[in-house]
């Protein structure tokens, strides 16, 4: 037998570094995708806005003013105009953030936790028990998530809380759905057959070797839901089910403003303009995650 006898001084020293981790991997991948980048500093942006934006409104937002009534933009004092009350854009603007993200992230939120919880039982119980479970979940897909959105605010009543029940509702069905997809690809690895074997139970098994490979796709698949929600509770509010007057909340202010479109059209199309700007941002954001972790092993 031959025997190669080596120096370690000799060997380089990136030989004996150690691979990075797959979260190192995947924020590398994430810090490498520049549209992913500018996507999330949108998003920051927004986030920061919601949080301070009553703080930096250079005007009192309910302030209304008749004489001021549809003021165009660059209109002195008001950068971009005024409402068909005289109440500053960009005041109205910034504060509406805060509500509007806080429609938009908050069923989400809810709904991951639901939808997980339901999804991640169904998926590693299997049998019977997930044919029940995703049975059920499947009749809410019969239903457009607008008209179902629609009819549960419709029944519940107008309101913030009623719309965050029915979005909440809305989105628990498609998170419930890729949860259990992907807890059933995991159910059948080797190394949750090895900690079956090994006599661990099933709390321990979804808790130490289930969650940590299923949540990153499911959170992935719930932040593309944001936009999704975002243009729901516009459209609530639109409707008149959502938010209510006067509260500055961007889907209502385009109900308020389409009397004034053949006026003041730029004026009327603000509000959808952050709501597009910020659809547009979770989506890229989300994509981008989706990239960084599609990591083949």
């Amino acid at each position: 037998m031959l025997h190669i006898a080596v120096d370690p001084g000799k060997v380089p020293a990136s030989v004996f570094e150690r691979s990075p981790g797959y979260w190192q991997t995947v924020g590398r991948r994430f810090m490498g995708d520049k549209v992913a980048i500018g996507a999330a500093v949108v998003v920051l942006f927004l986030l920061i806005l919601a949080v301070f934006g009553p703080w930096l409104a250079p005007v009192d937002p309910y302030a209304s003013s008749m004489m001021k009534r549809l003021k165009p933009i660059g209109f002195e004092g008001h950068p971009l105009g005024t409402d068909e009350l005289g109440r500053d854009m960009l005041s109205r603007l910034m504060v509406g953030a805060r509500l509007s993200l806080f429609m938009g992230i908050t069923p989400v939120i809810l709904a991951f936790l639901v939808g997980s919880l339901i999804g991640i039982t169904a998926g590693y119980a299997g049998g019977a028990l997930n044919t029940v479970m995703m049975r059920t979940i499947d009749v809410f897909y019969a239903f457009p998530s607008v008209l179902l959105a629609i009819a549960l605010s419709g029944a519940l009543g107008a309101g913030i809380t009623n719309s965050l029940i029915s979005l909440t509702i809305v989105f628990i069905p498609p998170i419930a759905r890729v949860a259990e997809s992907v807890t059933t690809q995991i159910r059948g690895r080797d190394f949750v057959d090895a900690a079956r074997a090994s006599g661990a139970n099933a709390f321990t098994i979804v808790r130490v070797h289930v969650l940590g490979n299923v949540l990153g796709p499911i959170f992935v698949y719930a932040t593309s839901l944001i936009a999704v929600a975002m243009i729901l509770a516009s459209g609530l509010s639109f409707l008149g089910l959502g938010v209510k007057p006067p509260e500055p909340e961007w889907g209502l202010m385009l109900n308020t403003l389409r009397t004034a479109i053949y006026v003041q059209p730029w004026i009327a199309a603000l509000p959808g303009l952050m709501i597009f700007i910020t659809s547009i941002a979770f989506n890229l954001l989300a994509d981008g995650l989706r990239s960084a972790m599609e990591i083949k092993q």
